[in-house]
């Protein structure tokens, strides 16, 4: 067996095991990459960017569909479900070749392919060719999708979103287990597209939204066009030829079997930390596996390891891999020099139509401890200017801010262009900015971001109004 000693070994070569690389490089240290499966991240192979290829298909299909109301016919849309899935593979090959460059410019000597197994907490065994003795190490293992027992060895009609990519065509008809953002985006997309899609959530969530205003409304609008069933729990499935024949039982118990072209599991993902030899790395872990770390540090405990991107499952999304990946490169490259790193304001998109996206703190992480001590301003789109121009007025926007201070501190929405407001107010929670400082900023006419003022205007008043009561509690006698 080949022995190889470094600095610095980082497992995985997806956005933060790529970007940990180049940061302890940077250090000074001698680094290798260690590699199991393709070369390439998961947002460009089977992520955000293939899944915006067939979103933007979807879209040019909608709105020729739609465009009557303005005066505008465009006749019969027909689908050419093979020449949309031909772009999608060549522009995601196109990104992943990106990717491929960067790994293909790094020394040969700086790589290594096969799986990495912890077998002490310095030692890693490539497969059955390399013993590598780290310093340090980074685990960047990235994640997979989530499989339900009930649907696994069925057949080829159950998939998951990492196979949807290399379809050659679409398909006649899709369930898809799942509301979150995977779920959605591929529901709506293929729904557009004329595939026959039903959408199964065992609960009643949506994406990321924890307000529950939001996801009420979040609810009425996306039901107005897909067909969502919540509460709904999958019993089995068997496959038919060509047909999956999916059970699941509603919120009643009553089961229901309906038949599809394929079952698509978009329930979440796993991070891939169960089979790399954890137990022999000396660290403490969490229930669920992950070793336990510093969110400013991506150190695990207080050990000469490091975790960072989808891996620790924090913020499963790429900025913030890039963000994890760059501050476990720069402490594994200088350890025992270990040091806090920019950690941004949070944000997520899901590219549904209308957006939904959030930003900064939660509803649900401010309302921890139970009494509510924030104020919410929100605004509806219904009436909105621009979105009734462009027929997109849909959705509702609510932001937080702190009593006394009146910080902003975050947002939730489902808002037509969201991904754009959700920009513009994540600038501002990163800057900590108050609600009268955002106010001051400028607003254009007529623009979907004059939704944001009215529901700031509203956020200032329910902070006046709940400040002057905490004022005249204050002053009450006795007191």
């Amino acid at each position: 067996m080949n022995k190889l000693d470094v600095d610095v070994a980082v497992i995985g070569t997806g956005t933060a095991g790529m970007t940990a690389y180049r940061a302890a490089k940077a250090q000074g240290a001698r680094v290798v990459v260690i590699e199991s499966g393709h070369y390439g991240t998961t947002c460009a192979r089977v992520g955000c960017m293939p899944s915006k290829l067939l979103i933007a298909a979807a879209e040019a299909a909608h709105a020729m569909r739609h465009a009557a109301p303005f005066g505008v016919h465009a006749g019969e849309v027909r689908i050419d479900g093979p020449a949309v899935m031909a772009r999608v593979r060549s522009e995601r090959d196109r990104f992943v070749g990106f990717v491929l460059e960067g790994v293909e410019a790094m020394p040969e000597e700086d790589r290594l392919r096969g799986h990495a197994r912890f077998t002490g907490p310095h030692t890693l065994v490539v497969d059955d060719h390399t013993e590598v003795q780290a310093a340090r190490i980074v685990i960047a293992t990235g994640s997979a999708p989530l499989r339900l027992p009930e649907l696994e060895n069925v057949g080829p009609g159950i998939v998951t979103s990492d196979d949807v990519f290399y379809w050659d065509d679409l398909p006649r008809s899709v369930a898809i287990i799942g509301t979150g953002v995977i779920g959605l985006e591929l529901g709506q997309a293929l729904h557009r597209l004329g595939v026959r899609v039903k959408l199964f959530a065992r609960g009643g969530s949506i994406a990321h939204i924890t307000d529950p205003e939001v996801l009420r409304a979040a609810g009425r609008v996306l039901n107005e066009e897909l067909d969502i069933q919540f509460q709904s729990k999958v019993v089995g499935a068997v496959q038919e030829g060509n047909e999956v024949a999916l059970r699941v039982s509603d919120a009643l118990g009553k089961e229901n079997t309906e038949r599809f072209q394929y079952v698509l599991m978009a329930a979440g993902r796993i991070p891939n930390v169960h089979d790399i030899g954890l137990e022999h790395s000396g660290l403490e872990r969490s229930e669920d596996g992950i070793p336990l770390f510093d969110t400013r540090t991506m150190q695990c405990g207080t050990s000469h390891i490091f975790i960072a991107g989808d891996a620790n499952n924090e913020r499963p999304l790429l900025h913030d891999a890039a963000d994890h990946g760059k501050i476990a490169g720069d402490n594994a490259g200088r350890y025992p020099d270990v040091r806090p790193g920019l950690r941004r304001a949070p944000i997520a998109v899901a590219f549904t139509e209308p957006n939904i996206a959030t930003l900064g703190a939660s509803y649900r992480s401010l309302c921890e401890g139970g009494q509510r001590k924030f104020a919410v301003g929100s605004v509806s789109f219904a009436n909105q200017g621009r979105s009734r121009v462009m027929l997109q007025n849909k959705g509702v926007l609510r932001v937080y801010a702190e009593y006394g201070s009146r910080r902003f501190l975050g947002a939730e929405m489902i808002a037509p262009r969201g991904e754009h407001l959700a920009h513009t107010l994540s600038w501002a929670c990163q800057m900590r900015m108050t609600v009268d400082q955002m106010l001051e900023m400028p607003f254009y006419h007529p623009v979907i971001e004059e939704g944001v003022r009215t529901a700031l205007r509203d956020l200032a008043a329910c902070l006046a109004k709940g400040e002057s009561e905490i004022d005249a509690a204050d002053s009450e006698p006795g007191t």
